[in-house]
């Protein structure tokens, strides 16, 4: 609970950092109870209804085929931001854990499993994203599959970074003078100490995950139709640009104001855990 309270505090004293959380606290509860919500059918058309303004009864207008904007953006909060999420923390995870081991291995077993990384991020992630999700076919399942197969190697070189500088810390020492386990360093002290970094690393590669997201739905290769989602959205309003152009307004500006939100969020978090902040926040943050 200290460490929460540090955390909390130290973010609550930055502006930026809770307009930021603030925003992305609003746009994940609107998502979580999207079903609960007076919102229309997002999947409902309306042909007799298309390209209406901004009005009492739709708050953001129709688009091309009757269907509620407003409802269509809220839902779209699921497949857009949520989808993120998952992916993001199982690259993370994977990733964070495959550094943790590299970094707690014998020299050997190291120098294979980074040998490995690097052969694996000689390939530019958004293309084997591509290719991935091209060959599996579109869906929100593959692209977690490809966001995992592609991504992974970074968070385990970053982390095993992380995890290399605090194995020559005096308390790891003091562990391995004492026979510890290999095992018990991993998750009593190497895990619990780029807990901080993981946070920042997927807060950061979230907002990037979003955006790939979005881009694959606007190529056709995201989430299939009719699932509301905001690159979709922008795709089909892209068709109708010269004629009305505000119909690509709120799906983009969502994404903006998300991805920028995150960037924002994470940039706080990165100043809350600098080491001068950890050391002066009563006997650090990081307490054992």
């Amino acid at each position: 609970m200290k460490r929460l309270f540090f955390v909390l505090s130290s973010l609550w004293n930055k502006p930026t950092a809770r307009l930021a959380a603030g925003f992305l606290f609003c746009v994940l509860t609107l998502g979580l109870f999207a079903p609960v919500l007076p919102l229309a059918d997002p999947t409902a058309i309306d042909l007799g209804n298309k390209f209406l303004s901004p009005c009492s009864a739709h708050w953001l207008g129709t688009d091309a085929l009757g269907r509620d904007i407003f409802s269509r953006l809220i839902w779209g909060i699921r497949s857009s931001v949520y989808t993120a999420l998952v992916a993001t923390l199982l690259t993370a995870l994977f990733g964070t854990l495959w550094g943790l081991v590299s970094a707690a291995a014998n020299r050997q077993t190291d120098e294979l499993m980074m040998r490995f990384c690097d052969l694996w991020m000689s390939f530019p992630s958004e293309v084997m994203i591509l290719a991935m999700v091209g060959l599996l076919g579109p869906g929100i399942e593959n692209i977690i599959i490809g966001c995992l197969v592609a991504k992974w190697p970074w968070y385990a070189r970053m982390i095993r970074s992380l995890a290399k500088r605090i194995q020559n810390s005096a308390f790891i020492r003091f562990s391995l003078v004492n026979n510890a386990d290999r095992r018990w360093i991993l998750t009593r002290h190497l895990f619990p100490n780029v807990l901080a970094d993981f946070f920042v690393l997927a807060t950061l590669d979230t907002g990037s995950v979003i955006l790939m997201i979005s881009s694959l739905s606007f190529l056709g290769l995201g989430v299939s139709a009719p699932t509301a989602e905001w690159g979709m959205m922008l795709a089909e309003a892209k068709n109708v640009m010269t004629l009305y152009p505000w119909q690509m307004l709120p799906a983009g500006l969502m994404i903006l104001c998300t991805v920028v939100a995150l960037h924002f969020l994470g940039d706080a978090l990165a100043q809350v855990f600098e080491p001068k902040q950890r050391a002066s926040s009563h006997g650090g943050f990081y307490e054992r």
